[in-house]
């Protein structure tokens, strides 16, 4: 009740707002593309569900084209479908798509002013991608991340030995402790006892839960942000900012510790510590610097976990519902690595199966299916049609990974699909090439992400078959896989068996279980 009352009083608030919005709306150079028939005032709003907007969008692209465009109030949207327009607009025109919108109550509201992935195109965004290039695209800095990579796989799967049924937490708890590391010089060793990723992880799901429909009217009416706090209607103001102090914690407390170990002469090399002596050799560090850094290396951190630990979690339910590409890639790691040793780096090219098994993981679960928006800063010409500036750019990733033209039978989980297909076509709509994003504003840890859900699923299926829990079959003989809806698509819930495969392996784990006990 008390978020409708929000609702109702900020919507009164908005009224002279709406009315002269309108009147601001860019004048038409030209046809814009096809879309569905705005209302009055509020535009498509109205026709977009709150949840799997990607969904609805499909449906838009069936009708009106592969290039949609929308208006939310007085805001421009073009839905791209199409991975030829994507690359076009967005990597061949970088110049004028890739910035970000506004995004008032992230940025403003929430205090994620200093998230590289959310910043406007500038020189502090410029700024943020130099540090994170020479940390997560440098040939030599990438190979030094492999032994903190390749031990924590043996945490892992000595976890899963003991815990089977928590592979979900298991695979969260690899992920982040690999980016822990890296990121600030800090070995994590469980999701219960690490405060920093407890911190992380609370944070992540307060942000999460913040959107209503009052905090996402401040993007559209970024007027709403100087409503005071103590009047009717700003409950959504209220609710940020004490999110926002939650935030802060998680985001400040381990630059804190990797600064202080950085002058005590006991840091581990990391993100942080290489910053930190960098600016720090011919002038003093200004508050400026340090909110810079530690913004970027929580970036670093929160983006990675999330996304990587779902396409893991994807593999899983992948392997467990088709038990014969489980097995087939299970074969040829055997043919390859053996039995008497563990997956590394070095079998990455002689395993071209398990190569397609990962792709096609991408695909069927795009971790983030509608990316990360992109916003115009000039007015553009596309084929004819009329983009204006200001125009937010929303790329439909799930769209584009499930487009049945390149995919046929896209809810099918079929690795094979990529040996058929051209070089040309492959090179083009390479899932990597998709599902971490277009242009200038790619992700830039995509190497690192991929390489550590590749030794995951590689090491993982070298030591267990996974197949369906025994008081599930029943269950699983109808089973169709759920995903969740919001901005990463993780799978729902859901129960399996991880089995030690054989003696050999069994005696390997055991190895394992005894070092990551010392």
């Amino acid at each position: 009740m008390k978020y409708l009352t929000d609702v109702v009083v900020t919507l009164a608030l908005l009224s002279l707002a709406v009315w002269l919005y309108s009147f601001s709306s860019p004048r038409k150079k030209g046809p814009l593309f096809p879309g569905p028939h705005p209302l009055p005032f509020i535009g498509n709003v109205h026709q977009v569900t709150a949840d799997y907007q990607h969904k609805t969008f499909t449906q838009w692209a069936k009708r009106y084209g592969v290039i949609v465009y929308a208006r939310f109030f007085g805001q421009p949207v073009l839905v791209l479908h199409s991975v030829h327009a994507a690359n076009d607009l967005m990597e061949k025109r970088g110049a004028i798509y890739s910035s970000r919108p506004p995004l008032v109550f992230l940025r403003e509201l929430l205090g994620f002013d200093t998230n590289p992935v959310l910043l406007p195109y500038g020189d502090q965004w410029r700024m943020h991608r130099k540090w994170l290039q020479a940390l997560l695209q440098d040939k030599n800095a990438l190979e030094s991340y492999r032994p903190i990579q390749e031990r924590e796989i043996r945490r892992l799967l000595a976890a899963l030995v003991q815990t089977p049924d928590e592979f979900a937490s298991h695979i969260r708890r690899f992920i982040g402790a690999v980016l822990m590391d890296i990121t600030y010089g800090h070995m994590a060793l469980s999701l219960e006892d690490d405060q920093f990723i407890r911190l992380a992880a609370k944070a992540s799901v307060e942000a999460a839960e913040a959107g209503n429909v009052a905090s996402t009217l401040v993007d559209f009416f970024p007027l709403l942000k100087h409503i005071p706090t103590w009047m009717p209607g700003a409950g959504f103001k209220q609710n940020a900012l004490r999110i926002r102090r939650e935030l802060k914690i998680a985001e400040t407390t381990p630059y804190k510790w990797a600064k202080e170990a950085v002058a005590a002469g006991s840091a581990r090399p990391s993100f942080v510590s290489s910053l930190l002596d960098n600016l720090s050799t011919d002038r003093d560090l200004t508050p400026d610097d340090e909110r810079n850094i530690s913004g970027v290396a929580g970036a670093l951190y929160s983006a990675g976990t999330d996304t990587s630990g779902t396409t893991l979690q994807t593999f899983i339910l992948a392997m467990m519902l088709y038990p014969d590409i489980c097995k087939k890639a299970q074969a040829e790691i055997d043919q390859v690595v053996g039995t008497s040793r563990l997956p590394n780096f070095s079998d990455r090219s002689s395993l071209p199966y398990l190569e397609r098994v990962l792709l096609e993981v991408y695909r069927w679960n795009c971790p983030v299916p509608l990316g990360v928006p992109h916003f115009s800063t000039a007015d553009h010409t596309y084929c004819d049609h009329y983009i204006p500036k200001g125009t937010i750019i929303v790329p439909n990733l799930w769209y584009m990974t499930r487009d049945a033209n390149i995919f046929p039978d896209p809810e099918t989980f079929r690795p094979e699909r990529f040996k058929t297909m051209t070089v040309q076509t492959t090179d083009l709509y390479d899932p990597r090439k998709i599902v971490f994003g277009f242009g200038r504003r790619i992700c830039p840890g995509r190497q690192l992400a991929d390489s550590s859900v590749w030794l995951a699923m590689a090491n993982i299926l070298a030591c267990f078959n996974i197949s369906q829990s025994a008081g599930d079959f029943a269950n699983y003989a109808t089973f169709t896989p759920a995903f969740s809806p919001g901005a990463i698509s993780h799978p729902e819930p859901f129960h399996c068996q991880l089995s030690i495969r054989s003696q050999e392996i069994q005696k390997i784990l055991l190895e394992l279980n005894l070092e990551s006990t010392c």
